[in-house]
């Protein structure tokens, strides 16, 4: 299956990857892997994630506290956000 990012989502992913990788440069790599592992399991299977909204689901990335929310569109899934599990809910709503 297609994956694709919302622009804003893709702005997430360097933000947090440039944040790791400041603190030591193998944490960027170790979280960018991660993250590229979270979407292959994506793009396998779509509809095993938790539904955590109508038409929302949510990936967790291992050792990381981040979560990728996306809807699945045809053959193809949206990724709407690279969030931060502690950060305020919902912030990424308007990019429905």
């Amino acid at each position: 299956m297609k994956v694709g990012f919302h622009p804003e989502a893709r702005q997430e992913l360097g933000h947090s990857f440039r944040d790791y990788r400041s603190i030591r440069p193998e944490l960027g790599y170790q979280f960018a892997v991660q993250v590229q592992r979270a979407i292959a399991r994506i793009a396998e299977n779509p509809p095993w994630f938790l539904e955590v909204e109508p038409g929302i689901r949510r990936c967790l990335v291992k050792q990381f506290p981040y979560a990728l929310l996306f809807n699945i569109t045809g053959e193809s899934v949206l990724i709407l956000a690279v969030m931060h599990c502690s950060r305020e809910p919902g912030y990424w709503r308007h990019r429905l």
